[in-house]
């Protein structure tokens, strides 16, 4: 691993090894040093120097194969890299804002009336001419502690620096007022740290996979917002980056976070505001820098939407992605008119191309050019064999490629392909009754790509209960994986609980010991008419717990920091609750009253209240999965219960935390993977390391 040699290229690097060894053990790297255009030349303005002014020897050195990867600051990295290196930004950042840093010793007030400002960018200059007119500014080079020790010396009265690289040095002390990113925008890689590497290296293309998210294609719909699907506003929700075409309707761009990015990359009246390969590259960028990426395409994007482009440059950098579609301009032009494709007894299908090949001119609609297009037939398990004779009698190759589809957007969705002439004797075995569309011709041996994430398209049970199951399936898309959404466990709230709650103000403390607690407790809050503002001080047994709680605005007076559940609560409540205090402890049916006579023989009077009851659901046939995630030990019995310990032989089996390791242990089975911390995240996050691990440690 190559970095500069000074002292906070040095200190990132090294952060940098102990975070991938802690998560990758066993992958040793070493550390070479470098110094680069940038440290050497110490005379000239950076508003003038060149893109890789900073990492030309590095960049070098990787091209040489003297080194395997490089560690740079990320707002260092040119635009664009030399084309034969690739690059990815990690997630160990820092504040990306601006600081004002003076002479040891001064403040603000009293600067000089026309002060010598250092800067070291036209950014940075133009927001001094505007905080500090007629200011004189002067270029000032140098790493961070240079630029200090010039402060000090008199060189200049103000500087304006990095305030992540302060925070790294440990010279946070230095800085006498941060800049608002309003005020001052930083440089997109401000804070963050960037790896690169030989382009198409597998070892680190795997590597990278953990610190990508998926990019999602939505298609936005024909015409209003309505006709984007849930699952499409699901993910313009939890989006950082959209990149959007412009005839789309504005409320769905509605639907973003307030602090995501909009780029619209749409055209208007034939003038494209991007070429396509500028689209395509944008987006591989933003998913390389670890952005929640959507691309926001009118439509579907299937049709005629440039999708193959764009996931095409995906693939070639082995980064994942997965596509909702949308509601196409054909389903609101023809169902959505009366005027149906498919009238029974009038028409049992259609065709659809375009006039127009590439370039835009104008394409042949013959006969001929018809019938090499690809023919769909719904309702076809079963009769596959009939349609392929028929075909090859009118001329189509035997040979053509061919695809049956089963339950096509569902989870357990099949794909058998095979020549036309052979894909009957493929389907042998397979129930006709289940939803099947035979695809016939050259598109239906292509396929999207699922290998390229984390999880590399391996299907992850999820059996967490309804409110965790957004939250989980996300990252499960995020980290290149299939979410198999199974919830076990319904949790139902108990009406006992409600004239507690009608009653606690009475009460010096109120104990909370999950993150469903908390959400069963805010909704029987208000079914109660409680004023919020007689809540005790609560108390959480982890950060899971307290998280939720500041969703809904409580702030815990306590939290264990370690050993989080029952245990961990005991040894916070020692210090906390004395003797007489009141205390209302709310839990599942499923948990046991330990927790509440630990605190009685502290001194404290509690009343032990089941909060929710544990409501198992049922299946009728188990789903294909590779790994399941077990979110409560709740979830493990129903599992065990519904379809046995041994359908779990060669599976990868995740828990939350330690009581959910127990209920493993209790059943005679043994848990894989054991989240760091007792949340979804970090389950899951858990869960994409090994597979990592496993797959680098096999390169």
């Amino acid at each position: 691993m190559g970095t500069r040699s000074s002292r906070l290229a040095l200190i990132q690097a090294r952060g940098v090894l102990r975070n991938l060894q802690a998560a990758l053990p066993g992958i040793a790297f070493e550390e070479v040093h470098f110094s680069s255009p940038g440290d050497r030349d110490r005379a000239s303005d950076l508003r003038e120097s060149p893109p890789d002014f900073f990492t030309r020897d590095l960049d070098q050195a990787l091209s040489a194969g003297k080194l395997d990867c490089a560690i740079h600051s990320a707002k260092d990295l040119p635009e664009e890299l030399p084309a034969n290196l690739d690059f990815c930004w990690l997630p160990w950042r820092e504040d990306p804002r601006d600081a004002i840093v003076l002479p040891k010793g001064k403040s603000i007030a009293e600067l000089p009336a026309q002060p010598r400002l250092g800067v070291s960018s036209a950014r940075r200059a133009d927001f001094c001419s505007k905080r500090f007119p007629g200011a004189r500014l002067l270029p000032i080079r140098g790493d961070i502690e240079d630029r200090l020790g010039q402060l000090d010396q008199g060189a200049c009265d103000l500087a304006l620096m990095a305030g992540a690289a302060l925070r790294r040095l440990g010279r946070e002390d230095r800085i006498a007022e941060w800049i608002p990113l309003a005020e001052l925008p930083p440089p997109e890689g401000q804070g963050a740290l960037a790896m690169t590497f030989k382009a198409g290296d597998a070892f680190f293309l795997r590597l990278r996979s953990l610190f990508v998210k998926a990019v999602t294609f939505i298609g936005a719909g024909a015409g209003d917002a309505g006709a984007c699907t849930l699952a499409g506003f699901r993910a313009l929700s939890r989006c950082e980056v959209c990149l959007h075409d412009s005839l789309l309707d504005p409320a769905l761009l509605e639907a973003l976070p307030a602090d995501a990015q909009r780029v619209d990359v749409g055209k208007r009246c034939g003038q494209h505001s991007l070429s396509q390969t500028e689209i395509s590259a944008l987006i591989a960028s933003k998913a390389r820098k670890g952005y929640r990426v959507v691309r926001l395409k009118g439509g579907d994007p299937g049709f005629f939407g440039r999708l193959a482009e764009e996931i095409e440059e995906l693939e070639r950098l082995h980064l994942p992605y997965r596509v909702i579609p949308g509601v196409s301009s054909l389903n609101a032009a023809t169902t959505g008119t009366g005027m149906l494709l498919t009238r029974r007894g009038l028409s049992r299908g259609f065709c659809v191309l375009t006039p127009r090949q590439q370039g835009g001119t104008f394409g042949p609609v013959t006969g001929q050019e018809r019938a090499r297009l690809p023919v769909v037939f719904f309702m076809a398990a079963g009769v596959v064999k009939e349609v392929a004779q028929q075909m090859i009698g009118d001329g189509t190759s035997a040979a053509c490629p061919a695809a049956m589809v089963f339950n096509a957007g569902h989870d357990d969705e099949t794909i058998v392909r095979a020549e036309l002439g052979q894909l009957a004797d493929a389907l042998v075995g397979r129930q006709d009754d289940l939803p099947g569309l035979l695809i016939v011709g050259e598109v239906s041996a292509f396929g999207f790509r699922k290998d390229a994430g984390a999880f590399a398209g391996r299907r992850i049970l999820l059996t967490c209960s309804h409110d965790l199951q957004d939250k989980a399936a996300g990252q499960v898309y995020d980290l290149g994986g299939v979410p198999v959404r199974r919830p076990l466990i319904r949790l139902t709230p108990s009406r006992e609980a409600l004239e507690c709650l009608r009653q606690i103000s009475q009460y010096n403390w109120l104990v909370l010991t999950s993150p469903a607690a908390v959400r069963c407790f805010h909704e029987l809050m208000g079914q109660a008419g409680t004023d919020v503002r007689a809540v005790p001080k609560l108390m959480a047994c982890g950060p899971g717990t307290a998280g939720e709680m500041r969703k809904f605005r409580f702030v815990p007076a306590a939290e264990a920091s370690a050993d989080f559940g029952a245990l961990g609560l005991r040894q916070v409540a020692l210090s906390l609750i004395k003797p007489g205090a009141k205390v209302l402890r709310l839990r599942s049916a499923k948990a046991g009253g330990e927790l509440a006579e630990a605190l009685r023989q502290m001194g404290a009077v509690v009343d032990d209240c089941i909060l929710y009851h544990n409501e198992r659901l049922i299946y009728d046939t188990l789903p294909v999965f590779d790994a399941v995630f077990f979110a409560s030990g709740s979830a493990v019995e129903a599992f065990d219960e519904l379809w046995g310990r041994a359908v779990l032989k060669g599976k990868t089996i995740v828990a939350i935390g330690q009581p959910t390791v127990a209920i493993l242990k209790a059943r005679g089975l043994a848990a894989d993977v054991i989240s760091p911390a007792p949340t979804v995240e970090a389950s899951l996050a858990a869960l994409a390391g090994m597979y990592v691990h496993k797959a680098l440690e096999g390169l």
